[in-house]
């Protein structure tokens, strides 16, 4: 895979404890980070934290009620086999086993495998889109500006290429800009504007990107397209919410209709 970065997501580099000799602020601010997303997906866990970088005695608690929720010791210590615990949702999302007949399947199953682990940002230091899945999908980058649904989609076209052995560079820049791949996609006839796409709907197939378009030249959101009925696209769309935001917090399955929005279509055909 060329975005590989997920993989440093996955590791810390010592035990981490209260007050350890050998904590690390990052790999604490990792930890904290898991532990608030495994109370978003558990409730009742009491895992979630505070996110700053201090291994005290509320980021132990949370530690010993995740080890709790697992079955495990309670000694309020993370070493990497229970870290790895915590970021298992990620592993299973770039690392899953997922198949597909195809290029096209393939990318809307390894979407779909992503929507499994809930990808969700995080605040951090009073900065939105920040976490551990905002710095996978945008080359480590995170922070109030990093709009991360083109990063989402590039991963997820990267992912499924890379199982069939193909470069998905070959299709679009490495880029976290809906504007750099909108403009590749009318400079490579890829790009069908959203008239077409109302008059000829049939030509949009699963596993192409839609690009909202703001005005011609500017487009403000991405997914990808899993299935395409008369009137509507169902999607998979990082950074997105329920009300479809193009700045929302997290990878959600969507209905979007096509006749009524501006949604051009690019199309990954010459990468099957």
């Amino acid at each position: 895979m060329q975005k590989n970065n997920f993989q440093k997501e996955l590791t810390i580099s010592a035990i981490q404890k209260r007050n350890g000799a050998g904590n690390k602020k990052n790999d604490v601010i990792k930890i904290q980070s898991w532990l608030t997303l495994f109370a978003m997906s558990n409730p009742s866990s009491g895992t979630a934290t505070g996110i700053d970088g201090d291994y005290g005695t509320a980021t132990e608690k949370a530690v010993i009620n995740f080890q709790k929720a697992k079955n495990l010791s309670e000694t309020g210590v993370i070493d990497q086999e229970t870290f790895s615990l915590l970021c298992e949702p990620m592993k299973d999302a770039f690392e899953g086993n997922v198949s597909g007949n195809g290029l096209r399947e393939l990318v809307v199953n390894t979407a779909l495998n992503h929507l499994k682990s809930v990808p969700f940002e995080l605040v951090i230091n009073n900065e939105a889109n920040s976490g551990p899945w905002v710095r996978a999908y945008m080359g480590g980058n995170e922070g109030t500006e990093w709009f991360w649904c083109m990063g989402f989609v590039q991963a997820i076209i990267d992912q499924a290429a890379t199982l069939q052995g193909k470069n998905f560079k070959t299709l679009m820049p490495l880029t976290y800009s809906c504007d750099t791949v909108g403009t590749t996609g009318l400079q490579k006839g890829l790009l069908q504007r959203f008239a077409s796409v109302r008059s000829n709907p049939e030509k949009v197939r699963p596993g192409d990107i839609f690009l909202l378009q703001k005005t011609p030249h500017d487009w403000t959101h991405t997914g990808i397209i899993t299935k395409i009925d008369n009137d509507t696209f169902e999607t998979v769309e990082g950074n997105t919410n329920n009300g479809g935001s193009n700045n929302g917090n997290a990878v959600l399955k969507r209905v979007r209709n096509f006749r009524t929005s501006k949604l051009d279509v690019f199309s990954i055909e010459p990468l099957v």
